[in-house]
């Protein structure tokens, strides 16, 4: 009995790539009655074991240490916008094609060279690879779900909702699986508010979402080396709540250029700043919005949810609930 059950592992193992790992620990429980083979020379745990960690209990360790990660490092910021650009560069309009696949992952050519992606291959990626090592590697997650997760951990670690994580992407297996530009998929953060709705509205997303997605810049920094703006949006960069728009209403901004001579608003007293992206929000039909999320911090993370999940599944199909 024990090896023919270890034979059909095998087989399941080499031929349902597209599956994941922690699908098949599944399967493998069901097949085998999980815990009732354990009398047979504890055949299960030997199964658990062959196959690797699964299901429940690598996505509770996964988490565990991507908790660990985040309040060790302080890289909640990064972490959010990783996710972010791996599945924004998805478009309908004039451009098409372009899903979460960690495509970032390849610095010889793509995505992992465009100048909006700066320091996400090095400095994101440099974080997590311990984490992707013991997981990615090992079949448990694709990188691009695990970019996900590592996202959703950060954002709740931070104070903010707690988002569900669906499984299912595929990783790229080389750069020229990335789009061809990050012009007119990324946003830049020096046009305002026809720029905002030439890069989101071909992603499917209306007014509200620009808005309550934008809110995510409650958190992180810009980095003159890597964007050419310089500082944190909120007084709090690793906090995730609704200041962003409390600051943007009832803070006054100046105009500055910055050293590398792009211009954006900065409160001196306050530290903080304000991209010309970011302030095109108090104009209509986003200004709503703005005052909504202002008010009523909780409207803010019920909405960003909404929109956030469906920016990281833009381009996917068939995902799951479990690993």
């Amino acid at each position: 009995v024990e090896g023919l059950v270890f034979k059909a592992v095998d087989e399941i193992l080499r031929s349902s790539e597209k599956m994941g790992r922690g699908a098949l620990w599944l399967v493998v429980a069901c097949v085998t009655g999980g815990d009732a083979l354990a009398p047979v020379g504890g055949l299960w745990a030997k199964v658990k074991s062959a196959v690797g960690l699964k299901g429940s209990e690598s996505y509770d360790e996964l988490v565990t240490d991507l908790k660990a990660l985040v309040d060790e490092k302080n890289c909640g910021p990064i972490l959010i916008r990783l996710s972010w650009h791996d599945a924004g560069v998805y478009s309908t309009g004039k451009l098409t094609g372009g899903c979460p696949n960690a495509a970032m992952r390849f610095t010889d050519g793509g995505e992992g060279t465009f100048g909006a992606n700066a320091g996400l291959p090095d400095v994101a990626l440099g974080l997590l690879k311990p984490i992707t090592e013991k997981y990615c590697d090992a079949g448990v997650i694709s990188n691009a779900d695990m970019w996900a997760l590592a996202a959703n951990v950060a954002i709740e670690c931070m104070d903010g909702p707690k988002i569900a994580t669906r499984f299912g992407r595929s990783d790229a297996k080389s750069s020229d699986e990335s789009v061809e530009s990050q012009v007119g998929r990324l946003p830049d953060g020096d046009k305002g508010t026809d720029h905002l709705k030439e890069i989101f509205g071909p992603k499917g997303f209306d007014d509200k979402d620009i808005v309550c997605l934008s809110g995510a810049h409650t958190v992180g920094s810009c980095h003159v080396d890597r964007s050419g703006f310089d500082g944190p949006w909120a007084e709090d960069p690793l906090k995730f709540d609704n200041s962003y728009f409390v600051d943007m209403l009832n803070t006054k901004y100046v105009k500055e250029t910055t050293s590398a001579g792009n211009p954006q608003f900065r409160n001196k007293d306050k530290g903080i700043m304000m991209l010309i992206s970011d302030l095109a929000l108090l104009e209509a039909p986003y200004k709503q919005y703005v005052e909504k999320y202002a008010a009523d911090q909780d409207a803010f993370f019920e909405d960003f949810t909404a929109a956030w999940t469906k920016l990281q599944e833009l381009g996917c199909s068939d995902l799951r609930e479990t690993l």
